[in-house]
């Protein structure tokens, strides 16, 4: 059976920026964690951050440019919490090979989770194209990331990776 790594926000648990949860709801979602597929996993939480704590974006690029060294995660009061980050995300890397999951559901917008866009820094609410840290790390490792608006593509990819081939 094949496993997803997921931000754990998405299952209801309170362990966002502001102490929220992001829960996800629907058939395919339930069907999932009934079947026991769900890797739950908050890369920040993991890496050493608190809850609540203030919240971050990535100055000066993406979560590419931040596992490149060229792009920093700050606080809006300008404390850069790069390294926190970074721990997280190898964390949930190490989790998804532990469980063997090749496919990630991701909280989008997050500047560990988001899968297309981040926020630009400014903290202005100003989404824009890119990835965050954990998702950058876990693209790398050849796993599939997908944000929670993407759950029938993420069941047409199970159903292909859990079809038997006529092949030999």
């Amino acid at each position: 059976m094949e496993r997803i790594l997921v931000s754990s926000c998405l299952l209801g648990r309170p362990v966002r920026y502001d102490g929220a949860a992001k829960p996800v709801a629907g058939d395919l979602f339930e069907r999932w964690r009934a079947e026991g597929r769900l890797v739950p996993f908050c890369p920040e939480v993991a890496g050493g951050l608190a809850v609540p704590r203030p919240a971050a974006e990535i100055v000066g690029g993406d979560g590419h440019a931040v596992l490149e060294g060229t792009a920093q995660v700050r606080t809006e009061a300008g404390e850069d919490v790069t390294a926190e980050f970074l721990r997280g995300a190898r964390l949930a890397l190490d989790a998804a090979r532990r469980s063997r999951a090749r496919i990630a559901l991701l909280k989008e917008s997050s500047p560990s989770c988001g899968g297309k866009r981040v926020y630009d820094g400014t903290f202005t609410g100003t989404p824009v194209a890119g990835a965050g840290v954990t998702t950058a790390l876990l693209e790398r490792a050849g796993i599939r990331i997908f944000s929670e608006n993407d759950l029938a593509a993420v069941d047409t990819l199970l159903q292909n990776l859990e079809t038997p081939t006529n092949e030999p």
